[in-house]
């Protein structure tokens, strides 16, 4: 009997062995099945808070939107409850083009102006240190004196710090030289 109880007690433990290493096994893959679902959850949970922070951060930008237009409103409303016109403020912006178009519904000026010119540096910096001084329907048109050779014959203009008021088609109104200041330039436009 001490040869079977051998093969026995071997069997068993065969047996034992072979199903220690399969539980063993199974229970990694259960564990790496819920690890996998964890981290599926976990992303889906995340992209979720980002689409709610997105949804309310939209909301709050409607919100800001809508205050801030109303308050606009309001606020215009009581400056022209009290008698005040808001005033916008015109531009002096390099020249193109296209830009001489705005006198269909206000006052374009062309400033040759050149670099190397003391005088026009001065009306440059004026222009530039009271730029909310200039009247919403002015638009003040930088044109380089030594690049723009055609504007210059257009309008007869043969030196530097020299100013051309022009329509919306490009016509001249008035031509007119100097003026260091930006009040100077303004007492010009017909």
């Amino acid at each position: 009997m001490n040869k079977n109880t051998g093969i026995i007690i071997g069997v068993i433990a065969l047996v034992v062995i072979v199903g220690g290493v399969y539980a063993s096994m199974n229970n990694k893959d259960d564990a790496m099945m819920v690890k996998e679902k964890m981290e599926q959850q976990a992303m889906e949970d995340k992209a979720m808070m980002e689409k709610k922070a997105m949804e309310e951060k939209e909301a709050m930008m409607k919100t800001d939107t809508t205050n801030t237009e109303t308050m606009m409103k309001k606020d215009e409303t009581s400056m022209m409850d009290k008698g005040e016109t808001m005033m916008k403020v015109g531009s002096y912006e390099a020249y193109g083009a296209d830009k001489i178009a705005r006198a269909e519904t206000g006052d374009v000026v062309l400033f040759f102006h050149a670099s190397w010119c003391p005088s026009c540096r001065g009306l440059n910096s004026s222009i530039e240190s009271n730029l909310k001084s200039i009247p919403g329907d002015v638009t003040i048109l930088k044109t380089d004196y030594d690049k723009e050779t055609e504007l210059k014959k257009k309008y007869g203009v043969t030196y530097q710090h020299t100013l051309v008021q022009v329509d919306k088609d490009g016509n001249m109104i008035k031509k007119w030289s100097g003026g260091g200041s930006l009040d100077n330039l303004l007492s010009q436009i017909q």
